[in-house]
């Protein structure tokens, strides 16, 4: 059945293990996050064999189902509402708020072991973290912390480019590195953990730019698309092809390429400008933005003689340009690789079917 997602199991195995060494070869420790694919349980069983250190999402109900003996950590900030589950799905978390904080150390009392929190720090990205020029509410925090003798403070991290697209640079990392040089010397603590961020610090950590001091980095997009994320391309000896998906033609017709009438907003509320191209031999495939970033779809078999573009797409339908791919029949199926937006929405869509590669 279509639509479906292609998982190709060995060429994900390769790209976990390429990042499990390059971030051991520089002595840091590992975080696979598994958010990207819903902690799909052929994947997690990768990564539960392999030398990964740490199992990490951002969602509890992910978390929830991983079975693993490797830890794991809760990426997305914690809200006052869930605290006991950050605690029961969770062995370590990232947290900001001194109220969150006091919640968490309340609710760990009595539990046979200690939770683990890292501050998160903003470097400047504006997302979450305190501001890294607030060293009174870093120590703040950090005391909040060790107040409660079932939590550990365990470490700090930063979170760059998601939001503002802010890269890791020697800089910024090197101010990380200070902030948790400062809590150890002021608190008598070890704090092992201080995470760089995440899959866009990987080309800076293979040029050795990355400062001595950070100690773990988390990756998502890198493990299922092979990607640098802070110049988004594919990694040299990683795929980009690990994630496919693969949708049928329900629909050829030719028809004029600009709608015909008085423009409005679209279902999604959006202003539609199209560009007329003529007569097109336009496609309809099965599958939607409930299902997928048609934006992040690039046909796989794309060359002269038969390139294929996609034009758009409701909720339902995913719209595409057969004019120079006339060998294209309804009930033909289209491959295409995805970008990380689209992959997020094709593992959480319970419309899109998965097919497992294991050879």
């Amino acid at each position: 059945m279509y639509p479906r997602l292609v998982i190709d199991l060995p060429k994900l195995e390769n790209n976990l293990n390429y990042l499990i060494s390059l971030c051991h070869s520089k002595g840091l420790t590992c975080a696979i996050v598994t958010k990207v694919f819903c902690a799909d349980e052929k994947i997690v069983e990768l990564i539960n064999n392999s030398k990964a250190d740490i199992i990490a999402d951002s969602r509890l109900i992910n978390l929830r189902r991983v079975k693993t003996a490797k830890p794991k950590l809760l990426l997305r900030i914690s809200a006052l509402s869930e605290i006991n589950e950050v605690l029961e799905f969770s062995d370590i978390s990232l947290q900001s708020e001194i109220a969150t904080i006091n919640k968490l150390g309340e609710a760990a009392e009595g539990r046979a072991n200690k939770h683990k929190v890292v501050l998160m720090i903003d470097l400047g990205d504006l997302r979450e973290g305190i501001f890294f020029e607030n060293e009174e509410g870093i120590r703040a925090a950090a005391e909040a912390v060790l107040k409660y003798k079932n939590l550990e403070l365990y470490g700090i991290g930063t979170n760059l480019t998601c939001y503002g697209g802010i890269l890791p640079d020697e800089k910024n990392l090197s101010v990380l590195v200070g902030i948790a040089k400062m809590l150890r010397e002021r608190y008598s603590i070890e704090m092992p953990f201080v995470s760089g961020g995440n899959s866009s610090t990987l080309e800076f950590l293979k040029s050795g730019g990355v400062p001595k001091g950070i100690t773990n980095l988390r990756l998502g997009e890198s493990f299922v698309l092979g990607k640098d994320t802070a110049v988004c391309e594919v990694m040299e000896g990683m795929y980009g092809d690990a994630i496919t998906l693969e949708a049928e033609l329900v629909e050829i017709q030719t028809k004029p390429s600009k709608p015909i009438g008085t423009t409005g907003r679209n279902a999604f509320g959006e202003e539609v400008f199209i560009e007329d191209k003529g007569i097109m031999r336009r496609g309809i495939l099965g599958i939607g933005r409930q299902d997928t970033n048609s934006d992040g779809l690039e046909f796989v078999n794309n060359s002269s003689e038969k390139y294929i573009s996609v034009i758009g797409a409701s909720s339902d339908h995913l719209l595409v340009d057969l004019t120079h791919a006339e060998l294209y029949n309804v009930g033909d199926v289209l491959r295409f690789t995805m970008d990380y937006g689209a992959v997020l929405r094709g593992f959480t869509s319970e419309y899109v079917g998965r097919k497992y590669k294991i050879s």
